[in-house]
C-alpha cells in the first residue's frame, strides 16, 4: 500500500515554528523561512543530499545554528527524539543570514549505506540571540521581547525499492472523542466534548518504509446494533483531525487510533477498514 510517499507533504501540517521569547533591550523584528520543509533522501548516490534553505524576511542579520535528532513513534502515538549528528554531514552547521538573504545548509546522508528500514530525523534550524546594548544604568531602560524562533524540517532517509505494507490487525466498538474542528488558538481552546460511538483500530505495518495512515481515505463496514449495515468512508482530511498525521513505523510498527462513527456498531459481527487512495 504505497501510499506514504504521495502524501508525504501531509507531515509539514505538524511541522510549526516554535516562538520562544527572550528579555531583550531593543526590539528588533525577526522573521525566518525554512524550505523545503520535508525531504526524503536515499543512501547514496545524488539522492543521499538535501539541500535546505533558511529564508531571511525581517529587519535583522539571522544568526542560527542547526542539529539534527532522530524521530521514532512508539504505540501510544509519543514521539521520541534523540541526537543524530553523526548520521549526518552537514554544511555549514551554522550561519548568520543577511536582511532579504538566504543560506543554503547542505544535509549529506553519512550514516549505513544499507538499511533495514525507513528512517525519520527533524533538522532543527535554531535562531540564534544577539547581543543588544545594554541600557543606561542611571537613565534606565525599557526592556522588551526579542522573538527567536525554532523551526523543524522532516528528513526521511529510505533504502532503495522500499515500501510500506499496512495491515488491519482489529476494529472494535468503543467510545471515542469525537472529530474536533479546527480553532485558531488565539481565539483560546474548545471545550472537551462528551464522548461518541466509535472504533479503535489496531494497525501495523509490516514494510519497510513508514506510512502516513492520515494519505489514505478509510473505508468502514460494518453491522449496528439494529442490525442495519453501516458503511461510512473518512477522507484524509477527516482522518487527520482524529489520528493527525498518523506515523506508521516500518518492520512491525504498530498504533492504535479511534474513529468517530456516531453509530453503536455490533462488535460481534465483523468490522472491516480497508485503506484506499
Amino acid at each position: 500500500m504505497p501510499f506514504a510517499i504521495q502524501y508525504l507533504n501531509r507531515f509539514a501540517v505538524g511541522l510549526a515554528a516554535v516562538v520562544i521569547g527572550v528579555a531583550s533591550v531593543t526590539a528588533v523584528a525577526w522573521a525566518m523561512r525554512v524550505s523545503p520543509m520535508v525531504s526524503e533522501l536515499t543512501t547514496s548516490g545524488a539522492g543521499s543530499t538535501a539541500r535546505i534553505e533558511v529564508g531571511n524576511v525581517g529587519s535583522a542579520a539571522l544568526p542560527f545554528e542547526t542539529l539534527l535528532t532522530r524521530m521514532e513513534v512508539d504505540a501510544a502515538g509519543n514521539m521520541v527524539e534523540t541526537p543524530a549528528d553523526e548520521d549526518f554531514l552537514i554544511f555549514p552547521p551554522q550561519g548568520l543570514v543577511p536582511v532579504g538573504g538566504r543560506q543554503v545548509v547542505r544535509v549529506q546522508w553519512v550514516g549505513a549505506q544499507e538499511l533495514p528500514a525507513s528512517q525519520a530525523y527533524y533538522l532543527w534550524v535554531r535562531q540564534l540571540p544577539v547581543q543588544t546594548e545594554a541600557p543606561d544604568s542611571d537613565t534606565g531602560g525599557t526592556a522588551s521581547i526579542q522573538v527567536l524562533y525554532t523551526m523543524k524540517a522532516l528528513i526521511v532517509v529510505a533504502p532503495p525499492g522500499a515500501e510500506p505494507n499496512v495491515q488491519l490487525v482489529a476494529a472494535t466498538p468503543a467510545m471515542v472523542a469525537p472529530m474536533a474542528p479546527e480553532i485558531d488558538p488565539e481565539l483560546g481552546t474548545a471545550e472537551a466534548a462528551p464522548l461518541t460511538h466509535g472504533i479503535e483500530v489496531k494497525v501495523r505495518n509490516t514494510g519497510r518504509r513508514y506510512a502516513l495512515m492520515s494519505g489514505a481515505n478509510w473505508v468502514v463496514e460494518a453491522t449496528d446494533t439494529a442490525g442495519q449495515p453501516f458503511m461510512r468512508q473518512y477522507t484524509g482530511d477527516e482522518i487527520s483531525q482524529s489520528v493527525g498525521v498518523g506515523y506508521l513505523q516500518p518492520l512491525g510498527g504498530e498504533r492504535t487510533f479511534q474513529l468517530p462513527t456516531e453509530t453503536q456498531l455490533d462488535g460481534t459481527k465483523p468490522i472491516k477498514v480497508r485503506f484506499t487512495r
